[in-house]
């Protein structure tokens, strides 16, 4: 069976020194000493990466050991940089997109991939977005969860989200930046705590803010399973109905409307939750993801979906057919068909 992995990180052995270049720390920068590969940001150690970080042979080599054929590539968000000035930020995005251009080139029936762009400057974001998908050929763009100070909702964002839907570019809403970082230094509670807020705060911002009504056609995927949002959706439609005053002030519809307009990935660590996930917004709406190839990731790949001892036709929907049609893609594109 076919089966596509739409939440997988790369990035290149190295990319360009911004920190250095433009005197911001906040750049995140890679150092290579005796075969170690370390990640720096704000002049601190923040993560060390391995080969299969930027191997495209080795990491194809690695997830064939669970059956699994395909990567859709997506960058490291601590490199979105929304913080930096558009262009610099730019900068960087352009070398990121290309390197996975030429992973895609290469190995076309292993790989699709999703770039970045400057969302600090929605101009500039959907220029670049555009050369994905025009000039790249990547099958859309990976986003934060909020980019500043703006929530998925602002204005200033609605004319990036129009332009993905008019070019026919997936979105992949990856959390960073996470809330309340700053009062919770410990136990690593900004990626067990705060990441799953941040999803819940996209999804709710696009549904609340209308978004997602006006532009019918956008498809989009929450990455980590939607976070706290499938999981509150009862809370969050008891609000809509006992406080319209305060939820419904942009948008009238009930917001379990939109579960079936949105895609979830698989990553959430739980064979229960995965079952709830798939049972409030529908086996066609959960696609394979695993972070890899980060610790907090699924470390067997598709082994959440495995445990669930679902009929093939479902497990056929959750490995690959919800994907292809996330991505606009046919299965032919890949290593098998739609099997």
């Amino acid at each position: 069976m076919l089966k596509i992995d739409t939440h997988a990180h790369v990035l290149p052995e190295s990319w360009p020194d911004l920190a250095t270049k433009y005197g911001d720390q906040r750049f995140a920068v890679i150092h290579q000493h005796e075969g170690h590969h370390r990640i720096y940001k704000d002049g601190k150690f923040f993560r060390e990466i391995w080969p299969k970080t930027w191997d495209p042979q080795l990491r194809i080599a690695e997830y064939a050991a669970f059956g699994v054929q395909v990567q859709v590539l997506s960058t490291v968000p601590v490199l979105f940089s929304y913080w930096a000035k558009a262009h610099q930020a730019l900068e960087l995005h352009q070398h990121l997109n290309q390197h996975q251009a030429e992973v895609c080139r290469q190995f076309p029936r292993n790989y699709a991939a999703l770039g970045t762009v400057p969302l600090q400057s929605p101009r500039l974001a959907i220029q670049e977005m555009e050369r994905c998908v025009d000039q790249l050929g990547l099958q859309g763009v990976q986003i934060g969860s909020h980019v500043g100070d703006w929530n998925l909702d602002a204005p200033e964002l609605f004319e990036f989200f129009q332009a993905a839907q008019d070019l026919d570019a997936a979105i992949l809403i990856h959390p960073w930046d996470m809330m309340g970082g700053e009062s919770m230094p410990k136990y690593w509670l900004p990626w067990l705590v705060g990441m799953p807020a941040e999803q819940s705060r996209a999804a709710c911002s696009l549904i609340f803010g209308g978004v997602l009504e006006r532009l019918p056609k956008l498809r989009i995927c929450l990455a980590h399973g939607g976070g706290a949002f499938p999981l509150t959706i009862g809370r969050i439609e008891h609000g809509f109905h006992m406080r319209p005053d305060l939820v419904a002030v942009d948008n009238p519809r009930n917001p379990r409307e939109y579960l079936s307009r949105l895609f979830f990935d698989s990553c959430v660590h739980d064979p229960q939750a995965l079952r709830y996930l798939i049972e409030v917004v529908g086996a066609d709406r959960v696609v394979l993801g695993t972070d890899y190839p980060f610790p907090l990731g699924e470390q067997k790949p598709g082994s959440g979906i495995d445990a669930l001892a679902l009929d093939q036709p479902v497990r056929c929907n959750l490995f690959h057919r919800n994907a292809l049609r996330w991505l606009a893609l046919p299965a032919t594109r890949f290593a098998l068909g739609d099997g």
